[in-house]
């Protein structure tokens, strides 16, 4: 009988350079898992040139699927259909682990068991920080009270509490949907700051386009994300409905400072605070949760204050 893998790595693709491709496969290889005890899943999202003639040195290590182009989420999606691992992990093929760190989260996982690790990234393809650990929680008690990070490849987790969640096809910024409601069902986390990802951002990535009618398009994904969450709080017993919530509200602040900044238009930002408000979703919420949270919040009940808020905020540099 087969060993079942401990961790299934997802890795999806489009037109990325193949030895980027390769510098991600080798981060992984390198690691203390035994070959039996790790499965490489690399999911070819309908590449112009397919990345395969360059991999003749991974093929027994990798599983590799090629597709008609989807999206992102479309990838990842594939790879859960595959995934057999104990654990799951997320990584972009431009990126990759950084070794000793990831080998912390790895360690984590195999003598403590959660059902979450989530870690940090690094700009830098090494890191000798000093990691510290938080003490496990509920994913209900973090979302409750601190903001997360939603990017999916920054955690690992249990296959066992995914159930039918995936990716919502065909959007930007799934990772948003998908991660909340994934640390919902989360029994345990426990986090670190073991730098253990490096993270790179690309000028050709698929987020780096600033088009009006992409900027139009990311806008309205990220509002029918906070759409739909906010639908799925309605729904759910109190105390992961509160834990939701701020999530919600957190994001509707994330949406209003988006169309603000990457829009610089003040009639489209009125058509959308009339919008959320409609929902429920504006005026945001009176909560205490960050200093950001309240301050945001007070200038955008007024007129002066939101006049404020589109004359000081900063452009933002659009990354992956």
């Amino acid at each position: 009988m087969e060993e079942t893998p401990f961790i299934s790595f997802i890795i999806p693709v489009y037109n990325v350079p193949t030895e980027m491709l390769c510098e991600c496969l080798d981060s992984i290889i390198r690691l203390s898992l035994r070959k039996s005890e790790r499965e490489i899943i690399v999911v070819d999202d309908g590449s112009q040139v397919s990345p395969l003639g360059a991999l003749n040195n991974y093929l027994d290590d990798i599983i590799y699927i090629r597709q008609k182009n989807g999206g992102l989420g479309c990838a990842r999606n594939r790879g859960l259909q595959n995934a057999t691992g104990q654990y799951i992990q997320f990584v972009d093929a431009d990126d990759a682990l950084i070794t000793n760190q990831y080998e912390h989260c790895l360690d984590i996982a195999r003598f403590k068991g959660p059902d979450m690790v989530m870690f940090e990234f690094s700009r830098q393809d090494q890191s000798q920080k000093v990691y510290a650990d938080q003490k496990a929680a509920t994913g209900r008690y973090l979302l409750r009270h601190q903001n997360i990070k939603a990017t999916a490849c920054g955690y690992l987790f249990k296959a066992t509490i995914l159930g039918n969640l995936r990716f919502t096809t065909g959007i930007y910024h799934e990772d948003e949907e998908f991660t909340p409601l994934l640390i919902l069902r989360a029994g345990s986390i426990i986090q670190t700051d073991a730098e253990a990802y490096f993270y790179r951002s690309r000028e050709a990535s698929i987020t780096t386009s600033q088009d009006a009618r992409n900027t139009v398009k990311r806008l309205n994904d990220f509002k029918a994300i906070i759409y739909r969450l906010y639908q799925f709080a309605a729904v759910i017993p109190g105390s992961d409905r509160m834990a939701l919530l701020r999530r919600v509200h957190q994001l509707t602040m994330d949406y209003i400072y988006k169309v603000i900044v990457e829009t610089r238009n003040r009639h489209y930002l009125d058509r959308q605070l009339e919008e959320l408000r409609k929902k429920g979703l504006f005026p945001l919420a009176d909560k205490d949760y960050t200093k950001k949270y309240k301050w945001f919040r007070r200038l955008t009940n007024t007129k002066i204050g939101l006049a404020f808020l589109m004359r000081t905020l900063p452009l933002i540099k659009r990354e992956r």
